[in-house]
């Protein structure tokens, strides 16, 4: 269980008690340790946030690269594998846990990403990573399976021109927290960006009930977007199946041919091995959605800043 929060105290200095009879001072040049104070401070600063949050890293999918850069990278690199601890989860556990801390202003630490409908929801930051292993922003591709374009042309031309802002994708998001299920947020999303969706669509001729099959990871932009697009294929005539899975069999079955595509693919970093893995088998589109970031996540109110802050020296 998460401990409460408690704020750090400033070190005060003791001053020394008159004695009773004489009222005696203490002698002037009596040595102060200077460093003994700041030293004990510099490790209560070090170890009390591993203390307040049991040493534990809430994550998500194993499997996920987010969490294979936090265990095999960061967690070594920094120097904290032998304190803390990252739990496999998922998307939508993490951010439970994430809503339940923030609710009571105790502390957490999580593994996150943006865009994501919690740093709109929460007054949230990134720790900074100086040593960059989480690299810089990523961005979301399509991936589809080999033969897409010729078996289904018409998809494969909305697919290659899906592309749209963090501040689009972020907003669904935001309808799907509020309540709205991921469909009607989808078409609310479409009937209000016409503008947007008719570059997806130009060119693209109408069909009749073609099966398609869209494969997504239970992220929440990756609902969204799956959502999204889906409705738009939905409206030129596809028959379209949503399919959940994990990372890996998401890209297995792209790969395999059992699903037709998906739109949530992060690169080059966080699902960089499935990428190797599977070279070859698939088709890149290219990115439908720039400016992501990963990283640990936090409260505001936490008084910490940096993974470096994490060390317990």
């Amino acid at each position: 269980m998460l401990k409460k929060l408690l704020g750090l105290t400033t070190a005060t200095a003791l001053a020394f008690s008159l004695a009773a009879c004489g009222g005696e001072e203490p002698a002037e040049d009596a040595p102060v340790d200077e460093t003994e104070g700041t030293e004990e401070a510099t490790e209560e600063t070090a170890t009390h946030v591993g203390e307040d949050v049991d040493f534990t890293i809430v994550g998500i999918d194993p499997g996920a690269g987010l969490m294979n850069i936090t265990i095999n990278q960061v967690l070594p690199d920094y120097g904290l594998e032998d304190d803390w601890n990252v739990i496999e989860s998922s998307g939508a556990a993490m951010a439970a846990s994430l809503a339940s801390a923030y609710e009571n202003e105790e502390p957490i630490i999580v593994t996150g990403w943006s865009p994501h409908w919690k740093f709109s929801d929460f007054d949230l930051k990134y720790l900074e990573d100086p040593l960059n292993l989480y690299g810089g922003a990523e961005d979301v591709h399509t991936i589809a399976r080999l033969g897409l374009d010729e078996d289904h042309p018409n998809a494969y031309q909305v697919l290659d021109q899906f592309q749209w802002e963090p501040e689009h994708i972020e907003y669904v998001m935001a309808l799907i927290n509020e309540g709205t299920s991921p469909a009607d947020a989808a078409e609310q999303f479409v009937e209000e960006n016409a503008d947007l969706v008719a570059t997806w669509t130009e060119g693209v001729d109408s069909v009749e009930g073609d099966d398609f099959t869209f494969l997504y990871v239970a992220w929440d932009d990756v609902i969204a977007s799956t959502n999204v697009i889906a409705h738009v294929l939905e409206t030129v005539g596809y028959d379209v199946t949503l399919t959940q899975v994990d990372a890996g069999p998401m890209w297995a079955g792209v790969a395999s041919g059992s699903g037709d595509a998906t739109v949530g693919a992060w690169l080059p970093t966080t699902h960089a091995d499935y990428y190797e893995q599977y070279d070859g088998d698939f088709i890149d589109l290219g990115s439908n959605l720039h400016g992501t970031a990963l990283g640990l996540v936090v409260p505001t109110y936490m008084d910490i800043d940096s993974i470096e802050d994490l060390v317990v020296e």
